[in-house]
């Protein structure tokens, strides 16, 4: 049987979702398989880099007021429910994805980071809005 850790880390790179994990400033520090197969960046690109690399340049000023709001207060208006957003693909194509968010806390409760996890539901999306556009039709 694996220690905790190391069997914390592989639950981390194996679940089907993408886990992303950010400290404070939002520098990436954790970033598991299904993220690279949902964003097309490897770990290796992804590690050190800023949450930007993931979000829409349309979308950023609302996600940094967002974040360092929930970071600063340590509680989200968002927290474990999942939300629908944009995110970018290494390629440029832009993504539909649904996220959900919870802050990561220290033992004694100081806010450390924020944790995200998130799906690709694109197709989902597109067929909803193209169902929608023939029926306005």
């Amino acid at each position: 049987m694996a220690n905790p850790s190391e069997l914390d880390a592989k639950i981390v790179e194996d679940v089907a979702d993408a886990l992303i994990y950010s400290d404070r400033s939002g520098t990436i520090v954790r970033w598991n398989r299904a993220s690279t197969g949902l964003f097309g960046f490897s770990a290796d690109e992804a590690l050190g880099q800023n949450l930007d690399l993931i979000v829409p340049e349309h979308l950023r000023a609302a996600h940094w007021k967002g974040f360092e709001a929930a970071i600063a207060s340590g509680s989200m208006k968002l927290a474990g429910r999942p939300t629908l957003t944009r995110a970018l693909h290494k390629s440029g194509r832009k993504l539909y994805i649904e996220m959900t968010f919870a802050l990561v806390r220290a033992a004694g409760g100081a806010v450390l980071g924020s944790v995200a996890m998130a799906r690709d539901v694109t197709e989902r999306v597109e067929r909803e809005r193209a169902a929608k556009a023939a029926q306005n039709s």
